[in-house]
């Protein structure tokens, strides 16, 4: 195994993980926002589950997101 490959493999997930997920996110709120379902100064609970099931990695990250 090269670390140095696995270390750049792991970066350009991540990469990938947040840009998308940072999308939905802003999408989600701005649509709840539009139709009046979120006021703008709500606290959201959110997760993530990381799953890499080949060596048994699997764990949910948990935060909330502040509107306001």
């Amino acid at each position: 195994m090269d670390e140095d490959v696995l270390n750049i493999q792991i970066r350009k997930f991540l990469k990938k993980v947040g840009i998308n997920s940072q999308r939905e996110i802003e999408g989600a709120v701005r649509s709840g926002l539009d139709s009046g379902r979120l006021k703008g100064d709500e606290t959201l609970n959110a997760s993530v589950t990381l799953r890499v099931p080949a060596v048994g990695v699997e764990v949910t990250i948990e935060d909330d997101i502040k509107l306001q």
